[in-house]
């Protein structure tokens, strides 16, 4: 039931393509106007972890002192978010909201048919690799040291760039935070994960993590700012 709309995106990000001359601009363009489009919901969650992490030291305070006692701890935490005019999802919800975009978008660069046609977009290339072929692919038929393997590479250290910076910001934000060992060591280790799944999706798909982390780690340098973040 969702072809229709696959269809759809896949369409218009071809339709883009001929005015950028080139199909890979044209996916960054695409997902760029989708992250703008998502962007209030990006503030509204940014407003909601702003309020999660002022409250924290309440919250942790109310759960050592009835921990005990589930039913007087709900009370209190649901008093304390009535009191601030907060909820403790406010941060949640407009992150869920983007899930459904993010999938369609994910599907469109992943699927090598769509509504039972071929998907014209991994057809086209980027730098002479097509942005259907994956990783292994490209090694098993150029070699690693090839022209077409150093267009991968080239997308892996951009998105160990991106990670990287995801990363020191985790870590500087956890910092600020009571949170267990074990999440503290994971969570900053989260953000090189993209690097393993391009390597085993099409180029196209790699590109769209590309540009859609690269904007999420912006967007968070300027939305999770210290300066706002004291508000």
């Amino acid at each position: 039931m969702f072809d229709p709309i696959l269809a759809f995106t896949a369409d218009l990000i071809t339709a883009l393509t001929g005015p950028l001359g080139s199909a890979a601009a044209a996916i960054a363009l695409f997902t760029v106007a989708v992250r703008l489009l998502l962007l209030p919901l990006s503030v509204m969650q940014a407003r909601g972890e702003r309020t999660r992490r002022r409250l924290a030291p309440r919250v942790v305070s109310l759960r050592e002192r009835y921990g005990r006692d589930p039913e007087r701890l709900r009370r209190e935490l649901t008093a304390l978010y009535a009191a601030e005019n907060a909820s403790p999802v406010a941060g949640c919800l407009p992150g869920l909201a983007q899930a459904p975009f993010f999938m369609v978008m994910y599907q469109v660069f992943v699927s090598s048919a769509i509504a039972g046609k071929a998907n014209a977009l991994l057809t086209h290339g980027l730098f002479g690799v097509p942005l259907g072929q994956q990783f292994a692919g490209t090694v098993a038929g150029a070699g690693l040291i090839s022209a077409p393997a150093l267009v991968f590479a080239g997308l892996f250290l951009l998105l160990l760039a991106v990670a990287a910076v995801t990363s020191r910001r985790i870590r500087r934000t956890m910092g600020e935070e009571v949170q267990p060992e074990a999440l503290r060591r994971i969570m900053p280790l989260l953000p090189f994960g993209t690097v393993l799944v391009a390597a085993v999706l099409p180029l196209a798909a790699g590109v769209y993590l590309l540009v859609t982390t690269a904007w999420t780690a912006a967007e968070r340098a300027v939305l999770y700012r210290p300066a706002l973040s004291a508000a």
